[in-house]
This record gives structure tokens, sequence and C-alpha cells, in this order.
């Protein structure tokens, strides 16, 4: 591009031909006040803010509109200019709020900033309010038209930058405004709540709804769905690959954070799927079951082809315990260069993934094709290997040993009855069923608790010959720790819940149990010291009948005495918040042991943390980002929207109830492609917020 040079205020500034005044003085350092330019917007020059005076130009042109050429003499400041741009900016302020201090961008403001800039006092013109009342009725975004300039960068940023076409300049009496067709909802107008709108507003006429960002990172507050993943997995990227039908690439995305990408689409909690802003509009995206369909439809395998394993570092880790943490650790350290050897107690590795989660959760040729996929990697793994001492790891060489041992000790409360046979622990049930044993339940089932490992539990007798299954928990129903599709399936499948209830005793004759006695919650709370308190409701005590009981009221670690490691009062590793690192030198954990019994998804980004930390101390650089999808742009042009808020959620395909509960067979029906396609067009791309220019105020120059 050809280079010229012209000079501003006194200084020589070279720019590129066809670069306007405006962008070559504050590519150059040189501050012109504006407000209805923006960077990835055309330019306007409606504010008259960014006037100039040009040498051999008559008046005063607008800089965003004027092209710099070679050898022009720009000046920026006079009296006159300065004159203008003071009456430009009082006609504007006469229409806005007077009390900056009250709104919610005080001091963030870029409208805010240009008003100091120039100094601007006393108005010589006589202010007005505007008869158009604030609009919270739709989804995202509040639009206050009393704060509007009317500088049009959201009119211009819905057409030209988007596509999508439906704010205009509109007319009331004399005032105009920015509207929709008819005044119509955005939903009903056809938008497509990209955002554009809110991200170039200079003033928060078009802004965030409060509640959706107020005390909130930038990145987390607008792209909730990557930064809320315990991974943070870039989401909107492989829903764009999804819907170019490019599973290669939308699993390699995936793969950059995490080594299972099966794994997950089968039985993430999905926290990405709570907190997705489509979800404001009606329902959140499917994000579980879009990643599942990429995965299970990733036949190019991108990411092993652009996956570089790094040079041996003759360094050499031990990973005790080979669940999601524990595998992903070593999946990342075998990257870096160290030669890992994973240990596992049990016949084969995969930990509660295996040994917890039902087959019908979790089908096993999904788990073993991923862990298989990290053995590839180089990793060693030593099954029916129980490890009791850290010293003798270390004294065979190991130059690191992360601990990953899960929490796979289930608990029983100290109540009457709790011991005696038929009474059984959650985690040991589970680990019988899914290692093929043969296990003995009645006909009357009590599974006490309401999480994840409680439903599997209830659900797993109901598999297994059991007429009357019922879950008792102290949360209502509302705050049950479960998953909503995971309470809908139960009780489609014959479960029933007992919300608010407390367990008082096991009931028994002649050895056999007979019931369970509850009382029902009012409220419960935990002090200071985690020390749990019940509120019951007065003569409320009753019976449930059983045969059986299953205690699901959490997990902790199994920690062997030889280990040497400090523990905190929940039983679990303590670690230094800043190195991860145990009280040991060179002895780090990761997983449920570290962070308490949570998910899948948690458990691999605390084996990414301890993969970070032991390539650290093994003197690494503790960078394991791998780029495996291939670069690309994303489209900024969005098109029309015509009915795209009314596009409802492709709902899961489930096996009939009557048929679930006769085998282990997955429940969920795989998505058809047309499915993942309609899906994957529902996203608001969010992100692409995030990549738009950003505005300098006035003190960055």
């Amino acid at each position: 591009m050809e280079s010229i040079r012209l000079n501003i205020d006194g200084r020589d500034i070279d720019t590129q031909k066809g670069k306007t005044i405006l962008e070559a003085s504050l590519e150059g350092g040189i501050y012109i006040p504006h407000v209805c330019h923006h960077p990835d917007l055309s330019p306007l020059g409606a504010c008259r803010l960014c006037i100039v005076e040009v040498e051999g130009m008559e008046g005063l042109p607008t800089s965003c509109t004027t092209p710099a050429l070679d050898g022009m003499i720009v000046k920026t400041k006079s009296e006159k200019i300065d004159s203008m741009r003071q009456l430009a900016m009082e006609l504007m302020l006469a229409g806005h709020p007077p009390d900056c201090g009250t709104c919610i961008k005080y001091l963030n403001c870029e409208f805010q900033s240009l008003k100091q800039y120039l100094g601007s006092g006393d108005l010589r013109v006589k202010r007005r309010t505007k008869p158009i009342p604030i609009n919270t009725g739709n989804p995202l975004f509040v639009h206050d038209a009393y704060k509007c300039i009317v500088c049009g960068r959201c009119v211009r940023a819905c057409h030209e930058l988007r596509g999508v076409g439906v704010l205009f300049y509109k007319k009331k009496g004399k005032e105009t405004y920015i509207g929709t067709a008819s005044d119509l909802s955005l939903a009903d107008s056809g938008c497509k709540f990209c955002g554009a709108c809110a991200e170039v507003c200079p003033t928060g006429a078009i802004m965030d709804k409060e509640e959706l960002t107020k005390g909130k990172n930038r990145r987390v507050a607008l792209v909730p769905c990557r930064y809320t993943c315990p991974a943070e997995i870039d989401v909107p990227r492989y829903l764009r690959f999804i819907r170019e039908k490019d599973y290669a690439a939308a699993t390699a995305v995936i793969r950059e954070k995490v080594p299972f990408p099966k794994v997950l689409g089968y039985v993430c909690d999905h926290p990405c799927e709570t907190v997705c802003r489509r979800g404001q509009v009606n329902q959140s995206v499917s994000i579980r079951n879009l990643k599942r369909y990429a995965a299970e439809h990733d036949g190019e395998k991108v990411w092993e082809k652009n996956s570089k394993k790094r040079p041996s570092t003759d360094k050499k880790v031990a990973i005790i315990g080979s669940g999601p943490a524990g595998l992903t650790a070593a999946y990342y350290l075998s990257n870096q260069g160290h030669a890992v050897t994973l240990f596992e107690s049990l016949p084969l590795a995969g930990g509660m993934m295996r040994y917890g989660i039902p087959e019908y959760r979790l089908p096993r040729k999904v788990l073993d094709s991923e862990i298989r996929d990290i053995e590839k990697m180089g990793v060693e793994i030593k099954t029916n290997t129980r490890i009791e001492s850290i010293d003798k790891l270390l004294e065979q060489g190991y130059d690191a040993v992360l601990v990953a041992v899960g929490a796979n000790k289930g608990q029983k409360l100290p109540i009457p009855g709790a011991n005696q046979e038929g009474v059984l622990i959650s985690v040991d049930f589970l680990k019988d069923v899914n290692t093929g044993k043969k296990v003995k339940i009645g006909k009357k089932v009590v599974v006490l608790g309401g999480g994840k490992v409680a439903f599997d539990c209830a659900r797993v007798a109901r598999r297994l010959g059991a007429e009357q299954v019922h879950m008792a928990c102290l949360e209502c129903r509302t705050e049950m720790p479960a998953a909503c599709d995971e309470i809908d399936q139960g009780e489609e499948e014959g479960i029933t819940i007992h919300p608010s209830r407390t367990f008082t005793r096991i009931l028994s004759d002649n050895g056999n149990i007979t019931g369970v006695e509850f009382l029902n919650v009012e409220s419960f709370s935990f002090d200071e010291d985690k020390n749990l308190h019940i509120e019951v409701v007065e003569s409320s005590l009753h019976v449930l009948e059983a045969d059986t009981v299953i205690f699901a009221i959490g997990q902790r670690p199994d920690i062997p005495d030889g280990f040497g490691l400090d523990t905190t009062a929940n039983h679990l590793i303590e670690l230094d918040s800043y190195t991860f690192s145990t009280n040991r030198e060179g002895v780090f954990a990761a997983g449920d042991a570290v962070i308490g019994t949570a998910s899948v998804i948690k458990a691999i980004a605390s084996g990414r943390n301890g993969a970070v930390a032991v390539d650290k101390f093994l003197e690494g650089r503790g960078n394991i980002e791998e780029k495996l999808a291939p670069l690309s742009e994303p489209e900024k042009f969005l098109g029309p929207g015509e009915g795209f808020a009314s596009m409802g959620r492709c709902e899961e395909s489930c096996l009939q109830p009557e048929e679930r509960v006769r085998s282990f067979c997955k429940v969920v029906h795989d998505m058809d492609e047309e499915a993942a396609a309609c899906e994957s067009k529902r996203c608001l791309q969010c992100d692409l917020r995030l990549k738009m220019a950003p505005v300098k105020f006035w003190g960055n120059y």
C-alpha cells in the first residue's frame, strides 16, 4: 500500500493512502474528538466533533470523512474549531441526562470522557426531555432513548457490519430516535441478538441488562458459555464449525482444551448451557449434544495431525489415579515431552468414569477409545497397581508425582440402623454393578441423596429389578444438585422423589430392613465451620417402606497414610493455591481429591492445572496450550434473522422409559445431521463482540 506523509499540528505523520485524516491522526497519537466514528464502521461525520482546518480547503471538514493526502497540512485546534465543537457537543447534551453520576456507565463512558475533554459546562441551548420510555422488555438489552445522541453507530453496526438490518432512524414529533420497524420487539423484528449495537453505543443508550454483567469480567459477561466452562472450551468457535459441517475442526477446537470430547458429549454437566445468553431469548443452545455429535463424526482427526509432541525432557512423572484428572494430566505432561507412568489400583483405567457412571449414560466403547488416544501419546498405564507410598516412587527415579486418586470413599450418616445388612453405599454399589458383579437388592429401594450419584444409584436399581424406588434429600426440588435432565429421566423411569426430607433412622424387623424414618425440612444451613443446621416441620415424622437403602450423600478421598500429605478438615488434599503443590517437594495433586466431588469437566480442568504445575516444577514453561483447529476468522456479516428468535431448542430424543429400565443401553439417542445444523444455527455468536475494535478514550493518546 502506498505511503504518504501529512503534517498534523506541526508533526509529520506517515500513513497509508486511503486513510482518513482522523485515522492518520489517531494512529500518530494525536487525538481528535469524535463520537459518531467507530473503527469497525463506515464514516458518517454527523457529530461534527472531528472537524479540522486543512490548508487550502474551505470551511471545517470532518476529519473522519476527509481522505488524508500527501503533503496535506492539518490543524486540529483553533479558536474557531473549539467554538464549533462546543456547539455540536451542547446540541447533543441538550437531549441527554445531565447527571452522569447515577448512570451505570459512570467513569466508563465514552461520551462522558468526551465531555470532560471538551470541558463542556453550562449549556447555551435549552435542555429537553424525550417522550420515549426506557424499553426493558427485550431479552438481554435495555434501550434508553434519553441517553441516545443519535450518533448512528448502532444503525450502521446492525446494517453494515452484521447485515441484520432491524434498527432505523425514526421520528416521534420533533424527536429523532432509534427503533425497529413499527416499533416491534427485537425478537419480532428479526434481531439476532449479536450485541453489536450495544458494543458500539458510546452512551449506554443500548446496553446489556445490568443483571447479566454486574460484577463480572467483561469476557465472562459477554461469552459466558466459554468462560463458565471450567476448561474454557471455545464454544462459539466449535459451534460455527458444526454449522459449516466441519466436524473434524469442531472436535479439534474442543481438544485444544480437553482430551475427552466424546465422554463430555455424554456426561458433562454443561454449566455452559445454564449461562448461555440464548436462554434469555427462549432456550439455551444444546451445547453438550452438539459436542457429542461433532466428536462422534470426526472422521479426519485433524487434531491428531496438528498435535505436536515436544522432544523428550528425560524427566519421569508418576501419576496416581486414572480418573479424568489423572488421565488429563498424563496426556498434557506426555505432550510436554515427559515420560509419564499412570498407576491405577483397579483392573481398568477410567476411574469413576468407568466405575461410577453407569453404561447407559456413558458407553464403555466411548471411554475406551479416548483412553487409547491418551496411550498413543506415550502414556504408560499400569493397572491393578495400588500405590501406598510416594517415597517408593521417588526412590524409583520419578522426578515428580501427581496424586489424582479421586473421591471414591462413600459415606453414611451416623443414624440408627445405618450399619445393618441391606444398607449400601453409593460408590461401592455402582462399582460392583459396573464391574459385572452380582448385586442383590430388594423390591423397595430408598436412595438417600439428591445429586448425580444418587440418581445413578436409583436408576441402576430400577434396571436391576427394583419395583419401587424412592429418593429423599435435604434440598427442595428446585435446589436439588442433580441436573434437570437426570431428574426428568429418573421420574420418567418411575422413581419417586421426596425433596426437603431429613432421615432420622433406618427401621428393621428381625434383621430385615422395613423402612426409613423421615422428617420434613423447613430449612437448613451451614455455619462458619460447615456444620449442618436443620429446621424441621413439627409433627412431620413419617416412614417410607424399604427393604434396601442406599446412601448417596457424598464421597471423600481415600488417601493412604503412606503418602504423607496434609489434608483439610474435609479430608481433601491441601494445596498451595499458587503452585498447586502439596506439603511435599515435587508432589502435586489434582481432581476430586483436591476440589471435592464435582464433575468430569471440573476434574479435567483440575488435571490441566496439575499438568501446568508439574511441568513448571520440571523446568518447563507450563504452557500446555495447543493449536489443533485450522485458523479462520468468523464471518462478521450475519444476514437477516427473520424467525431467528423463535427457533426452538432441538430436544433430546430418548428411549422409551419402559425400554430403558430393561437394560443398560444408552438412553439418549444420537442427534442427526439436520438437528445438529438447526441447533448450531441458534447460537448468538456472542464472541463476535470481543473481536470488534476497542474504542480508546482521549486519555489513551
